[in-house]
């Protein structure tokens, strides 16, 4: 007779809880269910991150009855995720002992007794909204937390999904009533959210006007992004005359802008956009503020408004944001959403991480490959 679960070592409760599984999802057989050990990302002080961030061995968790152990895919490293480590992001994961990452796919390795979601051992599942801990190998979180993704769709993108793609989306729906054949302005068009902008704004029937840094290789990025489907891309020097709106052409005037960069590629944001317009400030990669001169008040009744996807995503929103990821991994199901990553294995994370920090030049986004 094969003895009770409770006295076998963890690995092999692993394996008896599998096999259970495979017989019935809420079978009891197994009295006690634990994870594997696994290795994390993990901090104890806020800090530059190449000297905070250490790997380090994790053990085994126990998997309570609704909880659903999760064994990781691929997680990215977004500047978010570096602001947290730094200490400078308004909500950070407690210390010591934080583990970082917010996004990322993983596969269900194991299910509690009590679990009564629809999931499946070897179902692709993302953590939505995202939460804190992703970079590590294995996770054990109560089954609200988790949502089941395709797998038809590389697991990058899957691993990605959630932060960039949908602010994107949100950015585009929420401030402005867009119509077919309106048109957009957007900075900082290179990064994963400017692509995103692009190209979910050409399934609408937006047109994108887009913004990039004066830097060796504009015009092979510009080929890109119209590549994506932007319709105009003009380098922050070319905008340097008086009147930025000649260069439009047939395009409309713009009433909506995204601006990520702030400084001086904020202001040529504000130089596009039409009477009444809102230009909508989501990030501020130049650190520097954003400058608005009286008469774009006084004159053009400009607005200003801020965008933060994690504040959206704490306002009950959970079920909107989950309908929109399967519609986003749906459009890169269909070939019409697509960005640039590099996916690099778990054990070079350092490497990864100096990339992600620019500290190799300008890189695409870093996604751990477990």
């Amino acid at each position: 007779m094969a003895p009770p679960s409770r006295l076998l070592p963890p690995a092999l409760r692993i394996l008896h809880r599998c096999r259970a599984s495979t017989r019935s999802r809420f079978s009891t057989a197994a009295s006690s269910l634990f994870s594997p050990p696994s290795k994390a990302v993990v901090y104890d002080e806020h800090g530059p991150p190449e000297q905070v961030l250490k790997v380090a061995d994790v053990p085994p968790v126990e998997v309570g009855g609704r909880d659903v152990c999760v064994r990781m895919l691929a997680a990215p490293i977004n500047p978010s995720d570096i602001n947290r480590v730094e200490g400078v992001y308004p909500v950070r994961p407690p210390l010591p002992a934080a583990v970082g990452g917010y996004e990322g796919v993983g596969q269900v390795h194991a299910l509690g007794p009590a679990v009564t979601a629809p999931l499946s051992l070897g179902d692709w599942v993302i953590p939505s909204p995202p939460s804190f801990g992703t970079w590590q190998t294995h996770i054990v979180k109560h089954e609200s937390v988790w949502h089941k993704v395709r797998d038809d769709v590389p697991m990058e993108y899957a691993a990605t999904v959630t932060v960039n793609p949908l602010t994107a989306l949100r950015m585009l729906q929420d401030f402005v009533k867009l119509n077919s054949g309106d048109s957009i302005v957007q900075n900082g068009a290179t990064s994963i959210v400017g692509q995103c902008v692009i190209q979910l704004a050409k399934v609408q029937g937006i047109h994108t006007i887009n913004i990039i840094r004066d830097r060796p290789g504009s015009e092979e990025a510009k080929d890109k992004l119209k590549q994506l489907g932007a319709d105009e891309v003009f380098t922050e020097s070319q905008l340097n005359i008086k009147d930025v709106k000649s260069l439009l052409g047939a395009l409309p005037v713009p009433a909506l802008g995204f601006n990520c960069v702030g400084g001086n590629a904020a202001s040529l944001i504000l130089k596009f956009l039409r009477q009444g317009g809102t230009m909508v400030t989501y990030g501020g990669m130049s650190k520097r503020p954003v400058t608005v001169p009286t008469s774009y008040f006084i004159f053009k009744d400009i607005s200003l408004r801020g965008f933060w996807l994690q504040k959206w995503m704490n306002s009950d929103k959970a079920e909107d944001c989950r309908i929109m990821i399967d519609y986003l991994l749906g459009l890169v199901h269909e070939g019409k959403l697509k960005y640039e990553m590099e996916s690099i294995p778990f054990g070079e994370f350092s490497l990864a991480l100096e990339k992600a920090m620019g500290k190799h030049g300008s890189q695409p986004k870093q996604v751990i490959r477990f």
